[in-house]
């Protein structure tokens, strides 16, 4: 019989380096969200919908996405914590 092979070799796992675009990806999330938007008024005028009772939370709607947008931008940019 063959002896067994009992060295063990550990490898030690890093994190996968990332590119300086992989925060910027978060960002199509906009784009997405506006394309939406759009669709729901082009639709309402195919189809005549009364969205005159949502033109006020549309207005919330695009406050609120500058608003995340702004941080976002803010939080892809920012510099990573871990490099040196």
């Amino acid at each position: 019989m063959e002896p067994l092979d009992t060295d063990l070799e550990y490898v030690s796992h890093e994190p996968r380096p990332t590119t300086p675009g992989s925060r910027l990806g978060a960002l199509l999330i906009f784009p997405i969200l506006g394309v939406l938007i759009i669709l729901t008024f082009i639709g309402a005028a195919i189809f005549q919908w009364n969205i005159s009772d949502l033109i006020d939370t549309f207005v919330g709607l695009m406050l609120v996405f500058f608003v995340a947008f702004i941080v976002m931008l803010f939080w892809a940019f920012a510099p990573r914590a871990n490099q040196a």
